[in-house]
C-alpha cells in the first residue's frame, strides 16, 4: 500500500502531537501513531503507519502494543485483508475520558494508595506532627480531585463545556446566599 500523502496540516497536527505526548511523558512513535489514526479517521495497518510516519516497523508494533494497553486504539479487520488494521475513535471527548481515566488508573491511584498507606502505617508517630498532617492534607486533596474527576467525566460532553466555560464564574454562584 505504501506511505500516505498526509497534506500540510494534517501533517503539522501529527509532528506536534509527537512533540506534545514526548512533554506529556508518551514515546514521541507511540503520539504520532495516535494522531495519525485521529486525523485520518480510518483504519490503517502497521506497514502504512510505519511508511506514512518514516519509522521502523518494530517501533511502530511496540507503539501499537503501549496504545493498545492504553485502550486507545483497537484492532480491526478488513474483508479482503489479511494484516490487522488499526483504529481509535474519532470523538474527541471519548479520547479525553480514556487518556484521564487511564492516567488516573497508573498514577494517580497508586499515589493515593501509598498516602493511606502512610497514615496507616505504625511508624507514622515517628514523623513530626506537621509532616503528618501535610499528608493527611494531601491524601484529603488528592481524594477530593479524584471524586470530583469521576463526577466530571461522568457528564455528558455539552454540560462538561458549560461547566469549564463557567470557569472563575463559578465562585458567583457559591457566594449566593
Amino acid at each position: 500500500m505504501g506511505a500516505m500523502n498526509l497534506h500540510p496540516v494534517a501533517q503539522r497536527f501529527v509532528l506536534h502531537w509527537g512533540e506534545m505526548g514526548s512533554k506529556w511523558g508518551v514515546n514521541r512513535t507511540v503520539a504520532q501513531i495516535h494522531a495519525l489514526l485521529y486525523i485520518v479517521g480510518k483504519p490503517l495497518p502497521a506497514d502504512e503507519l510505519a511508511e506514512t510516519l518514516g519509522v521502523a516497523r518494530s517501533n511502530v508494533s511496540n507503539s501499537l502494543k503501549e496504545l493498545q494497553a492504553w485502550n486507545l486504539v483497537q484492532v480491526i479487520h478488513v474483508m479482503g485483508d489479511r494484516r490487522d488494521h488499526f483504529t481509535t475513535s474519532t470523538d474527541v471527548w471519548e479520547l479525553f475520558r480514556t487518556v484521564v481515566r487511564e492516567r488516573k488508573e497508573r498514577e494517580f491511584d497508586p499515589t493515593i494508595g501509598v498516602l493511606r498507606e502512610c497514615l496507616d502505617s505504625k511508624d507514622l508517630h515517628k514523623e513530626a506532627p506537621d509532616a503528618q498532617q501535610r499528608i493527611k492534607e494531601t491524601l484529603h486533596l488528592m481524594e477530593s480531585l479524584s471524586i470530583w474527576g469521576d463526577q466530571m467525566l461522568r457528564l455528558e460532553p455539552a454540560t462538561l463545556m458549560k461547566v469549564m466555560k463557567l470557569g472563575a464564574k463559578i465562585q458567583n454562584l457559591l457566594n449566593q446566599k
